[in-house]
């Protein structure tokens, strides 16, 4: 049961990787690119190798909370009176609660191996900078967080828990960098993005010589995510069943990716029993995915990291303070952009209202309470799960149940009480967005 491996989709995609871009169009060399990560994770970054070996000493860190249980949703399945069947992959099991610690184990053991003291990165939901402290303390390595504003104030308990874990948290936009200061300086209370808490932490590792680490869309941080769909592929063998959906929610990317890439290495390479199909979803506050434009665009709102070509709403863009900070994020991972431009990836989207009915029924029928973000995927499941009953066939439905929800019960209360807002980014901000880049990008 226990991975061995990430798979690496690279070699697999329908089409070649489209490079890391400079602003004058020449491609990001490798060596510039150590300037910021590990020379490991470059490595992993660009590497056309189908299986990259985990090494030891991550695998014996994975081994306090891996494997991850798959369960079967059999109260939602009978609530919803639906004949699909519903299976989750439980990663609310690491100590910080989500899927992330797969990938911040990994980056800070090969940080530490290049004996660098000291990693700057950002977060959204607090569950990234949560991996990344929990990470951190095991290879003796110290972590500078990002948090963004709204989150750090919707969010308290998350930033209590990266501080129990060791770390420096910091609300962003914040006045410690020459990025934080700038927006601080138009708006005193500016609500932040995951982009300029991007843009800070990659200003701090640059100007001190640290290095950057990052939670989600890049091809090394996604490969990481892989153990949850290998381990998945083997527990529902185990059942005899194969998923016609494989689903999840989507914001950088990692989580879902984490799921389905090696269902995808068993489509392409022909070893899947069934035609599986691949379901993103994604908040209606942020629909990078569903009405975002296929373009080169930069990773953060201050232009500081290299273009990338990926589904996006413009770098400049301040999503709503929805509660699924990790979803706020204009920009998705360029190799699930590719497979959504050839159709192999769908997507839906979803206004948080909805996404928290969705998230209530599931703690009432299956007792776990998911994060706000994994309740976007509740929320495509039981849409599906609806279609099945519509239709009156069989489906077998696999979701990534990417984080608990517990540290994020402020969130709930105010769905309860009926202050939770829907926000749906409205079609005239996302055109002046794209506009804008495709004045300032010309690529």
């Amino acid at each position: 049961m226990e991975a061995k491996y990430w798979y690496n989709i690279l070699p697999d995609l329908p089409e070649g990787f489209p490079p890391y871009m400079k602003p004058d169009g020449s491609p990001v060399k490798a060596e510039e690119m150590e300037v910021l990560f590990a020379k490991e994770l470059v490595r992993q970054e660009l590497s056309q190798d189908k299986w990259i070996p985990i090494p030891d000493e991550v695998r014996e860190v994975y081994s306090i909370w891996r494997p991850t249980p798959l369960r079967r949703a059999l109260r939602l399945e009978r609530a919803l009176k639906t004949p699909a069947r519903i299976y989750y992959k439980y990663e609310g099991a690491s100590p910080p609660g989500s899927h992330k610690p797969n990938t911040s184990v990994a980056q800070l053991y090969y940080v530490s191996k290049e004996g660098v003291g000291r990693v700057t990165t950002e977060t959204g939901a607090g569950q990234w900078g949560s991996a990344v402290a929990f990470a951190a303390q095991f290879f003796g390595v110290r972590a500078t967080i990002y948090m963004v504003r709204v989150s750090y104030k919707q969010k308290p308990l998350r930033r209590i828990l990266m501080e129990l874990w060791g770390a420096d948290v910091a609300p962003s936009p914040s006045d410690r960098t020459k990025v934080g200061r700038k927006y601080l300086e138009s708006d005193p209370d500016h609500p932040g993005s995951l982009g300029i808490a991007i843009s800070e932490a990659i200003e701090d590792a640059v100007t001190t010589g640290s290095k950057y680490v990052l939670g989600s869309v890049l091809n090394h941080v996604l490969m990481h995510q892989t153990v949850i769909g290998l381990e998945a592929l083997e527990q529902m063998k185990g059942l005899d069943e194969y998923p016609d959906y494989v689903v999840g929610a989507c914001g950088g990317g990692s989580s879902f990716s984490g799921l389905y890439w090696p269902f995808y290495y068993e489509k392409v390479s022909k070893k899947a029993p069934k035609d599986v199909q691949f379901l993103a979803a994604e908040p209606a506050a942020v629909p990078t995915l569903t009405k975002g434009t296929y373009m080169y665009d930069f990773g953060d709102t201050a232009g500081l990291t290299p273009l990338v070509k990926m589904h996006t709403l413009g770098h400049t863009m301040v999503p709503p303070p929805i509660h699924a900070g990790g979803l706020r994020y204009h920009g998705c991972a360029p190799t699930l952009s590719i497979l959504v431009k050839h159709g192999v990836v769908k997507a839906r989207a979803y206004d948080q209202v909805s996404v928290f009915e969705a998230a209530k029924l599931f703690a009432n029928t299956e007792g776990f309470v998911p994060a706000p973000e994994t309740a976007h995927a509740v929320r495509a499941v039981v849409d599906l799960a609806l279609e099945a009953k519509e239709k009156g066939e069989e489906r077998v439905i696999l979701f990534n149940f990417s984080g608990h929800g517990l540290l994020d019960l402020s969130a709930y209360d105010e769905y309860l009480s009926g202050r939770l807002q829907p926000y749906v980014y409205p079609d005239e901000e996302i055109r002046r967005n794209i506009e804008a880049v495709r004045e300032k990008v010309r690529i």
